[in-house]
């Protein structure tokens, strides 16, 4: 593969001695798996920061893709690639764009760790918010596609799936500021005073629950295929590391996130909104959630975006933590780190406005 070529599909030049499959023994396994296979195999590595390495696998009639655990010594509940597999496993029945799964092999003696393949779905990943070289129409369309797929996520029946021990009971964000709390603790480099108010103050005021659905966990437009051409459509919804069944406003609201964060080039569309440009406004997407939700109403949207720009600070200052004693991966991970106090005080100022 050429360079260039290479950078187009994001795909890598060149792949590390640690990172190469055992070809014959993989072709062995799709051979007994998958139905329909017929080799030859070759396959190259997605680029990028998934947690779970990601390759692309190629036979002459059609393309697949595959995700493992890393190499090497893990966190116990990180990683859990038979998570994200079982739950795109269990929607794939259910008409919810979720990448048709082809099996799970926790063998590791196939390529040394644990792995799930799946068909690789063919569209468009949109980086921007911003959604630039549409027409208004086009941008309004795609955002809708984003909302009620999301919308229909949060209405998939999780325990008729087989999805009903997926999650722990209890209050999800009870269950989350207590670990994002300890992950906080356990990353922290200096006092913060926003962390120390929201760390006293998000823990007395949490939402009671109404519902529990599957949560994707990082639902943002970058996260999933939008179909070939203009169709507004969502092909595929992916990078479901984060899954687990619990509130599903959880994920409308980090979903929001986008809402109040300055377009960079990423998700964010803070500014962007309105008629001129066919963006939803805030208010848009919670009235057309709730429509297709069957809610009458949120309880208040600022408490959930406190709520989760906290985890964003206290996930930021996790890289906060492994740049400055120097075993950040990421080239970027200082300007990163450097973050983490506009974070807290964004929530802050969202726990203000919830009535701290």
């Amino acid at each position: 593969m050429s360079m260039a070529a290479a950078e187009d599909s994001g795909l890598q030049a060149e792949i590390s001695e640690r990172d190469r499959l055992d070809i014959d023994r993989l072709s062995a396994w799709m051979q007994a798996n998958v139905p329909d296979f017929a080799g030859p195999l070759t396959y190259a590595k997605f680029a990028g920061g998934q947690s779970n390495p990601t390759y692309k696998l190629m036979t002459p009639g059609r393309n697949y893709v595959l995700r493992r655990k890393p190499m090497g010594e893990l966190l116990p509940s990180a990683h859990q690639v038979d998570r994200e597999y079982r739950v795109m496993k269990a929607l794939n029945g259910t008409g919810f764009p979720a990448p048709r799964q082809y099996g799970l092999c926790e063998d590791d003696s196939v390529i040394g760790s644990a792995f799930y393949v799946m068909e690789m779905v063919e569209g468009r990943t949109i980086w921007d918010g911003a959604f630039p070289g549409m027409t208004v129409e086009q941008r309004r369309d795609h955002y809708h596609a984003m909302i009620d797929t999301l919308a229909a996520l949060h209405n998939v029946d999780h325990e008729a799936i087989g999805l009903g021990d997926f999650g722990r009971p209890g209050n999800y964000f009870e269950r989350q500021v207590s670990r994002w709390t300890k992950q906080y603790r356990g990353a922290e480099t200096e006092h913060m005073p926003a962390m120390e108010r929201l760390i006293e103050w998000l823990p007395r005021t949490i939402p009671e629950q109404t519902r529990t659905a599957i949560v994707h966990g990082d639902y943002r437009c970058d996260n999933m295929k939008f179909a070939p051409g203009l169709e507004p459509r969502v092909a595929a919804v992916l990078d479901w590391e984060l899954c687990t069944t619990g509130d599903p406003l959880a994920d409308l609201s980090y979903f929001l996130i986008s809402w109040v964060t300055q377009p960079e080039g990423r998700s964010g569309v803070m500014g962007l909104t309105g008629p001129e440009t066919g963006i939803p406004t805030v208010d848009e997407v919670v009235a057309r959630y709730c429509e297709k939700t069957g809610r009458d109403g949120l309880p208040d949207l600022n408490w959930l975006l406190a709520f989760n720009l906290f985890r964003l600070a206290s996930i930021v200052q996790g890289i906060r933590k492994r740049f400055l004693i120097g075993t950040a991966s990421s080239a970027n991970a200082e300007a990163t780190s450097a973050r983490v106090p506009l974070l807290a005080d964004a929530a802050w100022d969202f726990a203000v406005k919830a009535g701290a």
